[in-house]
């Protein structure tokens, strides 16, 4: 048993904050890396210890896996957390952590590099017979033998990257006359992004729903499952607004996904947390689509429903502990919702709106967290990924739990920069979300920037509302004084006092 004394977080921002929080409740001392642009961010003030890595591009700095390594070993660092994105499911970097005497919390790496290539992890988990999108089983260079592929599949096709993620290195395919086209539009991107061009291509499902499954593991072979999240609420290839569990899951159907989830991680021998996704299709047929070897952005909700800490889990199950709790013991409690809360502007095709956070009030009361990093008068970088916060609501049901969302995100009052805020409330508000019957192209069918005009209207409003408030607070002051009341007023642009 190797007890952690001190970890530090290869990451940034709200997730850095989040597994410092809880390392800190475990008596556990917290080392934060930071960036030129992140000097003054919140991880930095919450760690024990912080450390620059480098300027702010994430070449310079947050990727730079041997210099994490070595600050390591000169604090005496026992283990290393890397959060999502950046170096999380990077194998070799996984592999140097423990080759240098450290803890990865983290999976084996290993388990990082079969599920890392959608083209291996398909074949591991094609021994347990689990249900997979008709398609090629190995990666695809030869244009004409692919064309012929796609007819035999049948179109629609997916063209994806194997080594693919967040939307990357996709391509769907209408037609034979456009294949070629995007086949080589995928293979660049592909390259580009991953520096690997492998693509392989299966059936388009029209569509679909976005299932996931979290799993925990330890290092002495159990594994379970903690349940679903609905993830289809998403804006190109990513996600927007993830609730747990999915609102249309019968008892039967959530056992066998659930129990499917738990073999593609025994397919690899998977230890800490991770996620199995899912496609389901109209029929409520189920495929494997990929596992996620690391913390999900939306493993909040999944915290909610099941009362899990699922970062003190994987503390725990790194320092060799065996799981604390068998399949049967793990219940769903209410319904969770998360919004993700992007620097991006809905109305512009979300494309990132950067700028500085003027205003940032964020929301309280019964049954509402904020996931962030950020503070008032803070500034949003372009270097990294525009995610501001995660803003999540539980309740009793879903019904409660959208209606709370719903006065959450009406009491958040971000200015200075568009976020996806309105895009959320919109979809909150949706017959089609409130009824569970939405998919992966909700946001296609259903959504345009003219939704927003009432939204920004009332944006607007509460904006006002804010400033009038602060100018009364700022021009009244009453004194005990003979009942005379001295007044702030602005006389060219200068405040002055008058007495009345």
């Amino acid at each position: 048993m190797n007890k952690i004394k001190k970890i530090l977080i290869a990451n940034r921002g709200e997730i850095a904050l989040r597994v410092i929080r809880t390392s800190k409740e475990m008596g556990i001392k917290t080392v934060a890396i930071y960036s030129d642009i992140d000097r003054n961010a919140l991880h930095v003030k919450h760690a024990d210890e912080a450390i620059y890595i480098g300027p702010s591009p994430s070449s310079e700095s947050y990727l730079l896996g041997d210099k994490i390594i070595e600050i390591c070993k000169q604090l005496h660092v026992d283990a290393i957390h890397p959060g999502y994105g950046f170096l999380s499911e990077n194998a070799d970097f996984s592999k140097n952590v423990t080759d240098a005497g450290l803890l990865f919390i983290g999976p084996s790496p290993e388990s990082i590099k079969v599920m890392g290539s959608k083209l291996a992890a398909k074949e591991a988990v094609s021994k347990y017979g689990i249900p997979m999108v008709p398609g090629t089983d190995k990666a695809i260079t030869d244009i004409p033998e692919a064309k012929k592929l796609a007819e035999e599949i049948g179109y629609p096709i997916l063209i994806k990257a194997s080594a693919g993620g967040g939307g990357k290195g996709m391509r769907v395919v209408e037609n034979t006359d456009e294949f070629e086209d995007q086949m080589n539009r995928a293979i660049s991107e592909a390259t580009s992004a991953f520096g690997d061009g492998s693509v392989f291509i299966e059936k388009y499902i029209t569509s679909p729903k976005h299932i996931e499954f979290q799993i925990i593991g330890d290092q002495h072979g159990n594994i379970v499952h903690l349940y679903d999240r609905e993830c289809s609420i998403q804006r190109r290839h990513q996600k927007v607004i993830e609730e747990a569990p999915s609102p249309v899951l019968d008892a039967n159907l959530r056992d066998k996904m659930g129990k499917a989830a738990v073999n593609v991680a025994k397919s690899c021998n998977y230890f800490g947390a991770g996620t199995v996704e899912f496609i389901l299709d109209e029929n409520f047929d189920f495929f494997f689509l990929e596992m996620n070897t690391r913390l999900q952005v939306e493993h909040p909700v999944t915290e909610e429903i099941t009362g899990i800490d699922l970062v003190r889990q994987q503390i725990k199950i790194a320092e060799g502990e065996k799981l604390e709790f068998k399949q049967e013991e793990i219940k769903i409690r209410g319904h969770s919702i998360e919004c993700r809360v992007y620097a991006e502007d809905p109305s512009n095709n979300f494309l990132p709106d950067i700028g500085t956070l003027k205003t940032y009030i964020r929301p309280q009361g019964p049954g509402v967290r904020v996931d962030d990093g950020f503070e008032e008068g803070m500034d949003i970088p372009i270097y990294y990924d525009p995610m501001i916060a995660k803003l999540v609501t539980f309740a009793e049901n879903r019904e409660l739990a959208i209606n709370r969302m719903i006065r959450a995100i009406n009491e958040y009052t971000i200015t200075g920069i568009q976020t996806t805020l309105s895009f959320c409330k919109f979809t909150l508000n949706h017959e089609e979300f409130r009824s569970g019957k939405f998919d992966t192209n909700f946001a296609k069918n259903h959504f345009t920037p003219s939704n927003l005009n009432t939204s920004k209207n009332e944006d607007i409003e509460k904006i006002a509302s804010i400033l009038a408030i602060e100018f009364v607070n700022k021009t009244k002051s009453v004194t005990s004084n003979s009942s005379v009341v001295t007044t702030e007023v602005i006389t060219n642009n200068k405040w002055k006092s008058r007495r009345f």
